[in-house]
């Protein structure tokens, strides 16, 4: 079951949330909004905030948010054979926010294509969600997602407390194919490779949380 899987390894795989032809139609937006390799500003395009409305509502992908249903960004990234890279072990530690309070709580403050970010403390990231829609099969060859199973259990890791837990815990990979979506706790230690192939690897990487943040701050998609 999803919801068992996503509490004990921090992911889990919800086949066929799409069918082809609704990612086929995903296309063409795209192309024209998204900048060439990707982008963290999805979310402010009506047709993506849409999508995460519907994405919300999807049976399977509700019970998993259960209360945490509230989208706040959403990430493009696309492989292929011109536009390739990997990804070093790590975990998903910021989140966008409307402006900056001043807490001992929070840390890591940066600026990314003009959106203001934060490191908040666990027990926030906790209760947070992403939902990776593939837009295009995604086999071992094409780059990707690797997780550490049961990280996201294990607080913020150091790099080399994030290396020992792969090392203890394995790791595994996450292939997917069209419409599929790979859930994933930010807290999970994941990674992934350069493609290999000649295909392209394109991904919505939605984020959800709660409706609210505490410490003052509030979302930047408020």
């Amino acid at each position: 079951m999803p919801v068992q899987q996503l509490q004990q390894q921090g992911y889990a795989r919800i086949p066929t949330v799409l069918s082809t032809a609704a990612c086929e139609q995903l296309v063409t937006p795209l192309l024209q909004t998204a900048i060439s390799g990707g982008t963290r500003c999805m979310l402010h395009q009506p047709w993506c905030a849409a999508l995460a409305d519907e994405l919300r509502h999807h049976p399977v992908l509700q019970t998993l948010l259960g209360d945490n249903d509230h989208p706040v960004q959403c990430t493009y990234f696309e492989k292929s054979a011109s536009r390739n890279w990997l990804v070093s072990l790590h975990q998903d530690l910021s989140i966008p926010v409307r402006q900056r309070c001043d807490h001992p709580a929070l840390s890591g403050w940066s600026a990314k294509e003009g959106m203001l970010f934060v490191q908040p403390p666990d027990s926030v990231l906790a209760n947070m969600l992403a939902l990776r829609l593939h837009l295009d099969d995604c086999g071992e060859h094409d780059g990707a997602l690797v997780v550490v199973p049961g990280s996201h259990m294990q607080g913020k890791q150091t790099t080399e407390q994030a290396i020992a837990s792969r090392e203890q815990q394995g790791q595994i990979l996450c292939t997917a194919a069209r419409g599929d979506i790979i859930a994933m706790r930010p807290l999970t230690l994941h990674a992934s490779s350069k493609s290999s192939g000649i295909s392209q690897r394109r991904v919505l990487h939605f984020l959800f949380g709660p409706r609210s943040l505490p410490f003052g701050l509030e979302w930047a998609s408020i």
